[in-house]
């Protein structure tokens, strides 16, 4: 069977129409002459992530950021942990646990790492309210703690809180603080992926559920921050971190 030829296209720069079509494909594009390709594609998107993640650490560097923690405490936090040799396990145990997971999700797990940048700019104190990219997957900034344990213990809280319901709410993977909770207030549930879904992209649940790739495109579109700039100088500073990023 021929193939929609998505790679080509997406590395002539596509991207758009290509991931348009794969959402369209839905769990289709697990169907054997289409996964290796519409993997192939994630796994690029998660390459081109990590690259901007990597420009964008350096500048906020550059600028003095300090990354830290979301508490009063502010310890230091490397912003970027890559993967570690038991990314795939845990992928293929997430898949095992709560059913198919999008394959953008794996290719993150896999190529990326973990990521955390709720830090304070010095020429932007209020930073961390601007909704920071935050994407833990591992959870590598915490050694002593088992990942499986964390997400057994939310899926059962899951299961208890819908014990009774006739229609549950969907579950959700947390993997991110909520917009509030990064700028170190009381807030709301955490950021996720509705699970299981076995798309190429899935929908990332943040303050509006995106498909992942579009939420991705609009925080490095903001420089990593893709909360609302209040101010002249926000958007500048944004607009600086934002340049030449490349589209997903």
């Amino acid at each position: 069977m021929s193939t929609p030829n998505w790679m080509d296209r997406y590395l002539s720069g596509a991207h758009e129409e290509v991931w348009t079509e794969l959402r369209q494909y839905g769990a289709r594009v697990r169907e054997p002459h289409l996964i290796v390709e519409a993997q192939a594609v994630c796994d690029e998107m998660a390459r081109r992530a990590r690259h901007n993640l990597e420009t964008l650490i350096g500048r906020l560097d550059e600028q003095g950021y300090r990354f830290h923690t979301n508490d009063d405490a502010q310890d230091p936090v490397a912003p970027l942990l890559p993967s570690s040799p038991h990314a795939d396990r845990l992928a293929s145990w997430l898949e095992e646990t709560l059913g198919p997971i999008p394959l953008a999700l794996s290719s993150w797990l896999r190529i990326v790492g973990d990521v955390w940048l709720v830090g304070t700019h010095p020429d932007w104190p209020e930073s961390a309210s601007a909704d920071p990219l935050v994407i833990e997957l591992e959870f590598s900034r915490y050694p002593e703690a088992s990942t499986q344990d964390y997400y057994l213990n939310e899926l059962e809280a899951w299961e208890e809180a819908n014990a009774d319901s006739e229609t549950p709410d969907a579950f959700v993977l947390p993997v991110a603080p909520d917009r509030l909770h990064k700028a170190n207030i009381s807030g709301g549930p955490p950021y996720g992926f509705r699970l299981p879904d076995a798309t190429a992209e899935g929908l990332f649940i943040a303050e509006s559920p995106m498909p992942f790739v579009s939420y991705l495109n609009d925080v490095f579109t903001n420089g990593g921050f893709p909360g609302p700039a209040t101010t002249a100088q926000q958007r500048r500073i944004k607009d600086c971190l934002a340049e030449g990023m490349l589209a997903l």
